[in-house]
């Protein structure tokens, strides 16, 4: 994860408002403009961002999701503060999955020193388990998603028909009352719904901005979620309401 304030401070002002100056940025952070091409272009050659004369424009089409190289810097600190609280819900023995996304990933690496059967669904996930000595690793099989790295199709579905969890640790592209979580692939919230059937703890892990976003297709309500663990920019009255559904929330 970038823990680079300039990287993060870029990719939230593309994300906002489409498009980042030079000037402005060199502005804001008191350095020169020849760093912030030099930023520009490092995240422009990890395909966050497009090159423009004077700056850089956001390379998302209108109506998609932000891309997984552009979500991996976006609230980096936060995702790692939440994912140590999540794997701290775990006990050695258990057995867990691990979704998806950025921020199932790095809790991937918090589980991976840890005495766990762990069935990641990314290929992020799955590379930060590897190297493990203790983890024990299912794979859930299916077809990979080549723009996420996440295990998606019928194969995966299938699998989990046959298996319980523990404890499932269940990402999203967006979370509210209303609506409650939400993706933006349809294959990813099947997934996401065969995950939910075969565990008996479901934990959301979602950082705050999660909850004023939603996506089109609905992978469960919060009558489904045990737990969330966000950061302390959720707002407030959302967690009110999550409590008051009989969710335990966890902030970090």
């Amino acid at each position: 994860m970038s823990g680079n304030p300039r990287h993060e401070a870029i990719v939230e002002t593309v994300q906002a408002r489409g498009r980042v100056d030079v000037v402005d940025v060199a502005n804001a952070f008191s350095v020169s403009e020849a760093t912030i091409r030099r930023d520009l272009e490092q995240l422009a050659r990890a395909g966050i961002l497009r090159r423009v004369r004077g700056g850089a424009v956001s390379v998302r089409m209108r109506g998609e999701g932000l891309p997984y190289s552009m979500r991996r810097l976006e609230s980096a600190a936060a995702k790692e503060r939440i994912a140590a609280a999540a794997a701290s819900l775990v006990v050695d023995g258990e057995a867990v999955c691990v979704d998806s996304g950025t921020t199932g990933a790095e809790l991937a690496r918090h589980l991976a020193a840890r005495r766990l059967t762990v069935m990641p669904f990314s290929i992020q996930a799955l590379d930060a388990l590897a190297g493990s000595v203790t983890a024990r690793i299912i794979l859930p099989g299916g077809s990979v998603s080549p723009e996420e790295g996440s295990f998606v199709g019928p194969l995966v579905e299938q699998s989990l028909r046959g298996l319980r969890f523990d404890t499932v640790f269940l990402s999203c592209c967006g979370a509210s009352i209303d609506d409650g979580v939400t993706a933006h692939d349809l294959d990813d919230a099947a997934a996401k719904r065969a995950m939910i059937g075969a565990g008996r703890r479901i934990v959301l892990i979602a950082e705050g901005a999660k909850f004023s976003r939603s996506a089109m297709s609905v992978a469960c309500s919060f009558s489904d979620v045990d737990v969330v663990v966000t950061d302390d920019t959720a707002p407030e009255p959302v967690l009110d309401a999550l409590r008051a559904l009989g969710v335990d929330v966890i902030t970090v």
